[in-house]
């Protein structure tokens, strides 16, 4: 095969016990894409600051949702490997951004399986732009081919928030929720510092400095994760034929004191426990699938945030995982990109 596949997800660290934690975050958060700092800055706040305090905290998270098989995130990326791997002809492999597999051990695999490779189609497991997700993957990638397989064409998969098979699946995921009454539905995505996005805006005047910025047509839109993750709930919305007082987005997993983009998702369920809702469901749209930040953040802690502050029940969405019409999907854009 001339061309072979390369789905490439989060990661997670490769045990429970804090040194693979703390191995882990130190990857992660030491990324110039995630925490935007200068290296000695980044270097003094994550290890001299955050690695000596969070490691075990997280590793108890971690605990708490860790499957007999392993990581959630782990297992499921590799049953989505599987599926995708079945409706296609050519050679699949996964990857992790951070974490194992390495994206170097696994362009190292396609070409010890695939001599002849031309291509690599990767796929980012990001349905919206952001330089702390998406565009750390692309750039990840093109390093390590450059030194792997510098022969190799690169072809990335762009941002699908808006990709119509990608809304339907997503909205037939959540449509079961709300076959019984509910109050409301709860797009919960990942949230980033807001100078995240000014960083992305490519005209420099526009994202969070114009009025309806979001919805106000503009180039800056094409890197703007803000703007992205509301078009999905819109699209998503319409196709469930959601009213607009049926739903709202929130951002969660907030990190430091720097400005997020808001409403945060742990005020947003206060709010809502405190109104008496019956019935709330909660998607998390950033994801396509479940890991600590789903399973714990909001199936744990968000729903005891929820339930204390006098709501009734929580409907936790599940991700996308590896549902059929989802491993379809990029089963067709692998053989589409051959």
């Amino acid at each position: 095969m001339k061309t072979a596949a390369l789905l490439v997800n989060l990661g997670s660290p490769d045990s429970t016990e804090v040194k693979d934690v703390k191995k882990y975050l130190d990857e992660f958060l030491m990324d110039k894409r995630v925490i935007d700092y200068p290296f000695l800055f980044r270097a003094l706040l994550v290890r001299g600051i955050i690695l000596n305090t969070r490691p075990k905290k997280s590793a108890e998270a971690y605990k708490s949702i860790w499957w007999d098989e392993g990581s959630p995130l782990i297992v499921l990326t590799k049953r989505l490997q599987k599926k995708v791997q079945n409706g296609t002809s050519l050679p699949v492999e996964i990857a992790m951004r951070y974490g194992n597999p390495s994206i170097a051990s696994s362009l190292k695999k396609l070409m010890e399986r695939n001599s002849d490779l031309k291509k690599v189609y990767v796929l980012p497991l990001y349905p919206h732009y952001a330089m702390s997700s998406f565009e750390t993957v692309v750039e990840k990638v093109k390093e390590e081919a450059a030194v792997i397989c510098p022969g190799v064409e690169l072809d990335f998969q762009d941002p699908f928030y808006n990709d119509e098979d990608y809304i339907n699946i997503l909205a037939e995921s959540i449509r079961p929720s709300l076959q019984e009454p509910f109050n409301k539905v709860l797009f919960s995505y990942h949230g980033v510092p807001e100078r995240h996005i000014l960083k992305g805006d490519v005209t420099g005047c526009h994202c969070l400095k114009t009025e309806n910025c979001c919805s106000t047509p503009s180039p800056a839109h094409a890197q703007c994760y803000r703007h992205q993750c509301f078009e999905t709930t819109r699209l998503v919305a319409e196709k469930l034929g959601l009213t607009t007082d049926q739903y709202s987005v929130s951002f969660q997993s907030r990190l430091g004191r720097d400005p997020w983009l808001t409403p945060f998702t742990d005020a947003t369920l206060e709010e809502y426990g405190k109104s008496g809702m019956e019935k709330l469901i909660v998607v998390c749209p950033a994801f396509v699938s479940d890991c600590l930040e789903t399973l714990e953040e909001i199936q744990v802690e968000g729903a005891e945030e929820f339930i204390a502050a006098g709501g009734k029940s929580i409907d936790v969405v599940d991700c996308l995982n590896d549902r059929d019409d989802w491993s379809a999907l990029l089963s067709k854009w692998i053989e589409e990109r051959a």
